[in-house]
């Protein structure tokens, strides 16, 4: 594919605003439009970026090649289904959808067309996953914890499929093994829906992930720590920082081996410019983006089997 690949954003609040900041500013694609049934929220993007401002996404269709689709997770089935089904590529915000069974319908309808469907789990491109990926070896436990402040947006869901499904992304793809058995707790707080939440996940290979997020702390907070044979790694995604602390070859005067401590910082790599990079990359090279449809549903499964895990002991 030669020519400019033209684009879309479809919901331009909060973060869509983000989506069409990055595809203006990309050499290789055209933003074309933007969508938002705020029809001056729609206009004010639209004028920033000097391109189309609409209110119903049908409009879209016949304009463009490819869209970001940042809308509440309830519309992604319906809105992604037909922008999918009009040969059009689709960049879906997590979670995918609401039900695993419309994950895969849209995963099928992107298969047979040859179209990328990719899913915004955006920590896949955090810089800190370089240097947790360069030192994993076979991890046996995991722990993560994902915390923030009270904010009505995105309470449509639970705590889960807001923050955790997150750290549910990178964990089943660094222990890349079927999940054996999971255990979960949480209460709602100030919303209608879970606002804080821990699961236990066991996998096959005998490794465990230890997994807490809320939405009601007093600070921000995103880290995760891996157990190894070999080290232990303690990443904060925040501040981009990696911590790795090994077992020496010699012992102290205690007669155990010493510990190594070793401490990695990496720059901010704009990890919402890389996704849609990837987005963008992938539509040229016909290739797999780095979090697939498939991903995107993996991830919505184990959640949404930790949701109704806690709504059944509540």
């Amino acid at each position: 594919m030669s020519q400019l690949i033209k684009v879309a954003v479809v919901g331009v609040g909060h973060l869509g605003k983000w989506h069409a900041e990055k595809y203006a500013a990309a050499t290789d694609c055209e933003l074309v439009a933007v969508v938002d049934t705020n029809a001056d929220n729609a206009r004010e993007i639209a004028r920033k970026h000097g391109v189309g401002a609409y209110t119903d996404y049908r409009d879209v269709i016949p304009l463009v090649d490819a869209i970001s689709l940042v809308v509440p997770t309830s519309r992604h089935y319906k809105i992604g289904r037909a922008f999918l089904e009009a040969g059009i590529h689709c960049l879906i915000e997590k979670p995918v959808t609401e039900s695993v069974a419309e994950a895969e319908r849209l995963i099928e309808i992107a298969r047979d067309r040859a179209l990328v469907l990719q899913v915004g789990h955006i920590e896949r491109f955090n810089s800190v996953m370089i240097g947790i990926t360069e030192h994993l070896r076979r991890p046996q436990f995991i722990e993560s914890t994902r915390l923030a402040p009270f904010t009505p947006r995105a309470t449509d869901v639970s705590v889960v499929l807001d923050l955790m499904i997150h750290d549910i992304d990178i964990i089943l793809d660094l222990v890349d093994s079927p999940i054996a058995r999971i255990s979960a707790s949480g209460i709602s707080v100030l919303s209608d829906t879970i606002d804080i939440a821990n699961a236990r996940i066991e996998f096959e290979n005998h490794c465990v992930a230890n997994v807490t997020a809320s939405r009601i702390s007093r600070k921000r907070e995103r880290k995760l720590r891996i157990f190894q044979k070999d080290a232990y790694l303690s990443a904060d995604f925040q501040n981009r920082i990696l911590a790795i602390n090994r077992k020496g070859a010699t012992d102290n005067a205690e007669g155990y081996r010493d510990i190594s401590h070793e401490e990695l910082r990496f720059d901010d790599n704009d990890a919402l410019n890389l996704e849609v990079r990837d987005f963008i990359d992938a539509i040229r090279s016909g290739g797999r983006p780095a979090v697939s449809g498939e991903d995107g549903k993996r991830a919505l499964e184990t959640a949404i089997a930790i949701t109704s895990q806690i709504k059944d002991s509540i």
